[in-house]
Order: structure tokens, then C-alpha cells, then sequence
């Protein structure tokens, strides 16, 4: 393992324990050359998946850039970052163990949406207005009847 701070590749462990129900190997390490300690994950890929994006061009599944969307979405809501790192994990599963590959960005934001809709309502809400390119008010109402299963009365109310 590189230290991030002087790039030397003679670093050693010392002390490695499970996280996440065992699904993750956290270590300390320390670098030999500078003395430098730093912490690293290790999970377990049951294979790499690559991701087509909407304009064809293909790159790795980035399991940060994931992370990192879920958490502009839930900014500021009442969800513990154990559940997130959770739910991160089980739509990773998920990927992996669904046979291909190769995986299309919008089967990903499927996913991705059906899992932060049972988490939270807002988030789900938030992510769904980007994934979907949100262009008028009208698309967050069909995006609240979905989640309401009916048209709120309040929402009819104000485009009569």
C-alpha cells in the first residue's frame, strides 16, 4: 500500500479488525519511511463492473461516486451514516451479483432510487430531480403522487 503522504510503497499494518457485520477489514498502517499512519478498507469485489453511461462511453463503477451522490441527497436529513454505508453495500451487492458486467447508469439510478425511497422520502425526492433532469415544478409533483400513491388534494388544489 502507497502512503499518501511520501508515495512510498513500504508501509506495514498494525492492526486490522471487521466492520460492517464483517463485510469490511478496516487496517492502520504505518509508513516505514516517514512514519506516517493511515487508515485503510478492504471489501470484498465479486467482480468489476462497468458502468455505460448515457452517451455510450463506459467507465469503472466507482463505489465513492456513489457514496458521494447518496450523500448530497441526504444532506441535512436525519439518517445515520451507518445506514447509508449499508445501503451502499447491499446496492454493491446487488450490482455485483446481478450477472453482468456492464450495467447502464439509469439501471444503477433505479437501484439506487428504490433503496432511497424506502430510506427517505426527501432524499429520494432530491436524487430522483437530478437522475430524471427535472426541467418544471410538474415533474416534482408526478414524483410526490408516486410516492403518495394519489394526488394530494393540496397539489390539485393548486393547478386548478
Amino acid at each position: 500500500m502507497r502512503c499518501p503522504s511520501c508515495n512510498s510503497l513500504d508501509t506495514q499494518v498494525k492492526d486490522s479488525r471487521p466492520t460492517e457485520d464483517s463485510a469490511v477489514i478496516r487496517r492502520r498502517r504505518v509508513c516505514i519511511a516517514c512514519n506516517f499512519r493511515f487508515t485503510t478498507f478492504e471489501r470484498v469485489q465479486l467482480r468489476e463492473l462497468t458502468v455505460i453511461k448515457r452517451n455510450g462511453r463506459r467507465v469503472p463503477f466507482d463505489r465513492d461516486k456513489l457514496v458521494r451522490s447518496l450523500q448530497i441527497s441526504l444532506r441535512k436529513r436525519p439518517v445515520e451514516s451507518e445506514r447509508v454505508e449499508k445501503m451502499v453495500s447491499t446496492i454493491v451487492r446487488e450490482l455485483e451479483s446481478g450477472g453482468e458486467a456492464e450495467i447502464s447508469s439509469e439501471a444503477i439510478g433505479e437501484i439506487v432510487m428504490e433503496h432511497l425511497r424506502q430510506l427517505d422520502d426527501v432524499a429520494y425526492v432530491r436524487f430522483a430531480s437530478v437522475y430524471r433532469n427535472f426541467r418544471e415544478a410538474k415533474d416534482f409533483e408526478a414524483v410526490l403522487d408516486e410516492l403518495t400513491g394519489e394526488e394530494d388534494p393540496r397539489v390539485a388544489t393548486l393547478r386548478k
